[in-house]
C-alpha cells in the first residue's frame, strides 16, 4: 500500500510542528520520525488523524502514543547503530519501527498475541527486518539477549521492574513511565558500573504495565486505563 502525497505532507508537518518546534533536537530521531509511516500502524477509521498530536486507540484497550511522546522516549534512550534495544509493549509496532531506524536490532515483548501478530505483519509489509517480536510478560524483559544498550517501556509501571534494571548494560539507558492511575513520571535510568541513576523527565499518562513485576490484571482493570502507551 503506497502512501499518498497528502500523508507524506502530514508527516513532514508533524515533524516540524510537533517535534522540531519543541525539544526534539536529535537529527537521527527527527529523520526516523519523518521516515516511518504512522498511518500504517493505526486503524483504518483513524487514518485521517494518524499525524495528529494525540494518542489513538488500537484495540484491546491499548493505544498508539502521540508522536511527541514516541520521539521523546526515542531521544532519551539514545540508540546507536550498533545497539540492541529492548522494547516492552509492542502495541501497534510504531515505536519499534522508529527504534529500528536507529539501532542494529530491536527485541520487542508484547503480552497480547493479536497485537503481536498484527505488528509483525505491518513491519514485514514495510520491509523492517531488524525487529523481533516475542509474546510474553514484558516486566520480565528478555534475559536471553541481555544486556541491552537501551530499554524502552511503553506502559506505566508502579515501580522500576528489577528484571529490566538487571538486563541493562553498563552505560545503557532505560526509559519508562512510573506512577499510578492518575498519571506517571517519565524517567530515565542509566547504569554506571554497579549503580543505576534516575532522572525524572516529564509527567505522562500511559496504559498500565501488566505482569509479575508490574500491575496485576485485577489491579489494572480496577485502575482503568488512560492515553499513552
Amino acid at each position: 500500500m503506497e502512501e499518498t502525497e497528502a500523508q507524506a505532507l502530514e508527516r513532514r508537518r508533524m515533524v516540524d510542528s510537533q517535534l522540531r518546534s519543541r525539544d526534539i533536537m536529535d537529527r537521527r530521531v527527527l529523520a526516523a520520525m519523518g521516515q516511518v509511516p504512522r498511518h500504517r500502524f493505526v486503524r483504518p477509521v483513524d487514518q485521517p488523524q494518524a499525524y495528529a498530536d494525540a494518542p489513538l486507540p488500537i484495540g484491546h484497550r491499548q493505544t498508539i502514543s502521540q508522536p511527541y511522546i514516541v520521539a521523546l522516549m526515542t531521544q532519551l534512550v539514545e540508540a546507536r547503530p550498533e545497539d540492541t534495544v529492548l522494547e516492552i509493549g509492542t502495541g501497534s509496532g510504531y515505536q519499534a519501527a522508529v527504534l529500528a531506524a536507529l539501532a542494529r536490532r530491536v527485541i520487542s515483548v508484547e503480552r497480547i498475541p493479536e497485537l503481536a501478530a498484527q505488528a509483525r505483519r505491518i513491519l514485514a509489509e514495510l520491509g523492517i527486518m531488524n525487529v523481533e517480536i516475542i509474546e510474553g510478560d514484558g516486566t520480565r524483559g528478555h534475559a536471553a539477549e541481555a544486556p541491552y544498550a537501551g530499554i524502552v517501556v511503553t506502559a506505566g509501571a508502579p515501580r522500576l521492574p528489577v528484571a529490566l534494571r538487571d538486563q541493562l548494560a553498563d552505560g545503557g539507558r532505560l526509559v519508562l513511565p512510573v506512577g499510578s492511575r492518575d498519571g506517571q513520571m517519565l524517567e530515565r535510568w542509566t547504569r554506571r558500573g554497579g549503580e543505576v541513576h534516575r532522572e525524572r523527565i516529564a509527567p505522562v499518562a500511559f496504559v498500565p504495565l501488566i505482569g509479575d513485576q508490574g500491575w496485576s490484571e485485577e489491579a489494572a482493570g480496577r485502575e482503568g486505563w488512560s492515553f499513552g502507551g
